[in-house]
């Protein structure tokens, strides 16, 4: 509903939170917003079984004090989520936070209403540097591998900050690497949408035009292609790419990975890199089927000990709802020793910035089990990994969403130090050429045929 006569607090809450008011924005009450956030607190401690796991409690309780303060005033929905996603840092978990549920529809609408966007996709280095990668959308530019100092006259490393301090994330590094994916959506939520900009590089100041161009992270959704893919290298050693392990139709995935696995044989590879540098997860049967059936050769597990809370409809034997459990992991998959397309040869696992959820599962037990070699950039995530996301909480009157897991899972060997995922062999990704990563081992592996 609209409501005129809130315009002038809308304009103040627009300076404070960057952005500027529309007079068509729909804006909450006070008392709607203060429902909202009680309603996120009670779905986190109704869903998780420890909710100031990587918090601790008393930053735990901060977070929502602060919250309660900033939603003391009118408020649109994207100011709302600003007000509530700034917890989100503070939870360190990028299976937990207030997330905008419709950002790839709402991006979809803007663009086809005429709506401008950022317009390059970046990295975000090591040294907090935003870097040109590509134009918006992956195309070339003649400004890729140059520093942005400014965007539209306030430093770039101002902007970074402030669009930081509202995404999820294990890290601080993770939610680096999260936000440069997103960033023409978070410039975008918090500053408004503009026609052109200004952005400061190499000490001058250069006019761009705002985007049109869909983002990559956008490209490619349901394009299995894209998604999965296998290839021989040079040398025969077999490159197989999995960016998720989700898939609407789960035989078409055992079927291509049958086929990956079909051409190692016939090729007599001895070496396989699965990279999974970009896989966010998904279901752990895609890998334990997909993959491990081919590569185990003893038996395995995803985990050693959990912690869970018992959620309506889930509750088992001598369970009810609301218990928080303890219990170890005692399901163990037997390997498959005699199967056709058993591969002996060496297989090394590139992990990196993305790498999450069910893919640190994988990474987690081919290297506790001894299955393969971690390659790649660590300690952005954590091993001891959350899950078992609920998507269904809607705030009921922003409609914002908050994502809560509802298990803790301890890797299989135990173990909780390191507390993040460490490669045991460390080589740097260039976010600028997905290929490095690959050379720099290949050049480390001894043999014709690696």
């Amino acid at each position: 509903m609209k409501i005129p006569h809130l315009l002038l607090a809308l304009a103040s809450a627009g300076a404070l939170y960057g952005a500027p008011a529309r007079a068509d924005t729909i804006t909450f009450t006070p008392a709607q917003l203060q429902q909202d956030l009680q309603f996120v607190r009670q779905a986190i401690e109704d869903t998780h079984p420890e909710p100031a796991l990587r918090s601790g409690q008393a930053a735990y309780e901060q977070a929502f004090a602060a919250a309660r303060e900033r939603l003391k005033q009118p408020l649109s929905r994207d100011e709302a989520w600003r007000a509530l996603a700034a917890m989100n840092p503070v939870f360190n978990d990028a299976h937990l936070g207030v997330v905008l549920p419709d950002w790839r529809a709402e991006t979809r609408a803007h663009l086809a209403a005429g709506g401008k966007l950022f317009p390059f996709e970046v990295s975000i280095d090591r040294q907090g540097r935003l870097v040109i990668v590509a134009a918006l959308g992956g195309g070339a530019s003649a400004l890729a591998g140059r520093e942005v100092e400014t965007i539209n006259g306030v430093p770039a490393a101002q902007v970074l900050a402030k669009l930081g301090a509202l995404v999820h994330g294990d890290t601080p590094g993770f939610r680096n690497k999260l936000l440069e994916r997103r960033l023409w959506l978070y410039y975008w939520k918090t500053y408004g949408a503009t026609d052109s900009f200004t952005l400061g590089v190499g000490g001058k100041a250069l006019s761009v035009p705002a985007a049109s161009a869909t983002p990559v992270v956008m490209q490619g959704d349901t394009a299995f292609e894209q998604t999965f893919q296998f290839r021989l290298l040079p040398g025969g050693v077999g490159l197989l790419t999995i960016n998720a392990f989700s898939w609407p139709d789960k035989q078409q995935f055992y079927a291509f990975t049958e086929r990956a696995f079909t051409t190692l044989r016939d090729a007599g590879a001895q070496t396989l890199l699965i990279d999974i540098r970009e896989n966010g997860g998904g279901d752990d049967d895609m890998w334990k089927t997909g993959i491990l059936r081919y590569i185990a050769d003893k038996p395995y597990r995803n985990g050693s000990s959990y912690v869970k809370k018992v959620l309506e409809g889930r509750a088992g034997p001598n369970e009810k709802v609301g218990d928080v459990v303890h219990g170890a992991v005692d399901s163990w998959v037997q390997p498959e020793p005699a199967h056709p397309l058993r591969f002996r040869g060496k297989v090394y696992v590139l992990v990196g910035d993305m790498t999450y959820s069910s893919a640190i599962l994988f990474s987690n037990t081919v290297q506790d089990h001894g299955f393969a070699t971690l390659v790649g950039a660590g300690g952005y995530a954590y091993v001891r990994q959350t899950g078992g996301t609920q998507k269904q909480h809607v705030l009921p009157n922003t409609k914002l969403e908050v994502v809560v897991p509802r298990f803790v899972l301890d890797r299989p060997s135990g173990k909780r130090a390191p507390a993040l995922l460490q490669p045991d062999i460390v080589l740097a990704d260039d976010p600028a050429d997905r290929s490095a990563l690959v050379n720099a081992l290949l050049k480390q592996l001894p043999g014709p045929n690696k």
